[in-house]
């Protein structure tokens, strides 16, 4: 085994727990918003009882282990379990040594979502998860893996949020919940698909290799040279495909067309850049 990818995954893991619990004790306890996944279920029944939240959270993960461990694998089973003590122990033991923010439910509901996206962002990064809706989750992505993760958290947290507010009474929390659990699907998607997000253009021309040139002068990026064929004109064409960020594009497509007025120039929105000169976590 690895051992720097264990403690590689050890840290993320361990940063992710830390900022669902501060999310979650800081933040999230304060509001009294209702959160989502097994959490917010555990958060339900502390309101109540005072159970505590990450003990209880843990407790119900074991039937759900037993009944997915056939879909996600032993590799990714291990890896959860040991998110779910982490994210255990930092629930009870030691995000509630922090100070808890007493201000705006608003600002509170956003620290929420942000903290708790990132958090979970990390974790399934790394292949793991802090167990309960996260399982559930990550086997409904092994069966269908078109659809978005972050779209199938808000789905499946919908009901704990609708339940919480029916339970305490308050259309506040129904609104304060949707928009957290709103909050913590865009972040997951957005460090998920598109944290190296850039731009890709195609530049039709008849001067492809200057226009690389070009390229490489004005943002220092390699491009690609391709054989094209004008539909309307029937003469020959180059396209030069190029991958940078939205600044670079901006500059490359000025000096382009400084160059070659005549260049066609189409730019595309990438959410995933991945090669030299991009890095993702």
């Amino acid at each position: 085994m690895d051992q720097k990818k264990v403690f590689t995954d050890l840290f993320w893991e361990t940063a992710g727990s830390a900022l669902i619990a501060i999310a979650t004790n800081s933040f999230a306890l304060p509001a009294q918003f209702p959160m989502t996944g097994f959490n917010g279920i555990a958060i339900i029944l502390y309101r109540l009882w005072g159970f505590p939240i990450g003990f209880t959270a843990l407790v119900m993960n074991i039937p759900v282990v037993l009944l997915c461990r056939h879909l996600t694998g032993t590799g990714f089973l291990l890896r959860s379990g040991r998110c779910m003590l982490l994210s255990a122990l930092m629930m009870d033991y030691i995000a509630p040594l922090l100070p808890a923010y007493q201000g705006e439910r608003l600002l509170a509901a956003l620290a929420t979502g942000v903290l708790s996206g990132i958090g979970y962002a990390v974790i399934y990064m790394r292949r793991s998860s802090t167990g309960g809706m996260d399982l559930i989750i990550i086997s409904i992505r092994t069966w269908r893996p078109h659809l978005k993760m972050g779209s199938i958290c808000l789905a499946a947290d919908a009901g704990v949020i609708l339940l919480s507010s029916f339970i305490f009474r308050s259309v506040d929390d129904i609104l304060y919940g949707l928009t957290v659990s709103f909050l913590i699907s865009a972040v997951i998607d957005r460090i998920l698909c598109g944290l190296n997000a850039g731009k890709l253009g195609l530049i039709i021309t008849e001067h492809g290799t200057a226009v690389c040139g070009i390229i490489d002068q004005t943002a220092a990026r390699g491009s690609t040279l391709l054989p094209g064929y004008g539909g309307y004109q029937n003469g020959e064409k180059q396209i030069v495909l190029v991958a940078c960020s939205s600044r670079e594009m901006y500059e490359i497509q000025a000096a382009v067309k400084k160059a070659d007025q005549q260049a066609f120039i189409v730019i595309l929105n990438s959410s995933e850049v991945h090669g030299a000169g991009f890095h993702v976590i």
